[in-house]
């Protein structure tokens, strides 16, 4: 895989995306060591810039680099020079003065990692911009999926719930389309609307329309930050239209895969029996997010080092 950024799935071609995820199926070994660190990106700086709150994707990045023995400094936004109006690329450049090899940004505007990209010789990582993409968190899923089925070919994937705000749907999306899979979405109207059909997917109205039909079912939580008042249900409302709980899902397929990226709000888009179910998938999402982004970094930054070394 011969390119300097991550910034989204949108038209990564097939083998880009087979490459990263057999890889980070490799990478899983490193975790199961009593030593889990293998010297491959030593001596590289990875530099975590999140301007929006994050909790699995932060952590799991920082444990990734670390896992490689690269370095890593993690600036807390709200305490830095930004809380005080430097702009995002003044911030860049002083870190860019700092010499990283390598920055994995989380920005509330769409493009901001792209904009990086252009201006700076370091390898950008986009962790989540906007209602953009979020490219590492689908390239789990996939991997997740992939463990169970093997090729994700033929299979019928619904995400369901506020899809028109979700970066993650997005680059679910973009990747599972390009795997061959077949992507059915679902939710309410303002969540849900009628531009998504530009996208590869298949639009329904409501959960119980797609329950039956799919091999993996996406729970999405709503994303209230992004949302004006006027487009919220009440918490009850949405549970009941568009929640996935147990009743729904004895209308699944007995080896449905349940997934959701988190967090979750329990009792809302997916009921805690379902979400900690048996057919539950979601803590293996988070074992395989380190996984991918060790994938993703030993990619961009150091194929030279040997990933089972140590």
């Amino acid at each position: 895989m011969e390119r300097k950024d991550l910034l989204g799935l949108r038209g990564m071609p097939r083998a880009e995306i087979e490459a990263l995820i057999s890889t980070a199926a490799r990478m899983r070994q490193v975790g199961e060591r009593r030593i889990k660190k293998v010297p491959t990106l030593r001596g590289r700086l990875v530099v975590s810039l999140f301007f929006e709150n994050s909790t699995r994707t932060r952590t799991s990045f920082e444990l990734a680099a670390k896992r490689l023995s690269a370095d890593t400094l993690s600036f807390n936004v709200s305490t830095s020079s930004t809380a005080k109006g430097e702009t995002l690329m003044d911030t860049a450049r002083n870190i860019h003065a700092m010499q990283p090899d390598c920055i994995v940004i989380r920005h509330a505007s769409a493009g901001a990692p792209a904009l990086l990209a252009r201006s700076f010789p370091f390898s950008v990582i986009n962790a989540g911009d906007g209602i953009n993409e979020h490219p590492s968190q689908a390239l789990l899923d996939m991997l997740t999926m992939s463990d169970h089925w093997g090729a994700l070919d033929g299979r019928t994937v619904a995400i369901v719930g506020d899809v028109q705000h979700s970066r993650v749907a997005r680059s679910n999306i973009f990747g599972l389309a390009t795997m061959g899979a077949r992507v059915v979405v679902a939710g309410p109207g303002t969540m849900c609307r009628r531009e998504l059909a530009a996208l590869p997917v298949t639009r329904r109205h409501t959960i119980d329309e797609v329950v039956g039909e799919a091999d993996a079912i996406m729970m999405l939580r709503i994303q209230r930050e992004r949302l004006g008042k006027a487009m919220l249900p009440s918490a009850r409302e949405y549970a009941a239209f568009y929640g996935l709980d147990l009743d729904r899902l004895q209308r699944a397929r007995p080896e449905v895969l349940v997934m959701h990226p988190g967090p979750i709000n329990r009792g809302v888009e997916i009921g805690a029996e379902v979400a900690d179910g048996g057919r539950s998938v979601i803590l293996d999402q988070v074992t395989n997010g380190i996984a991918v982004r060790m994938a993703l970094l030993y990619h961009l930054l150091g194929r030279e080092g040997a990933v089972d070394e140590g």
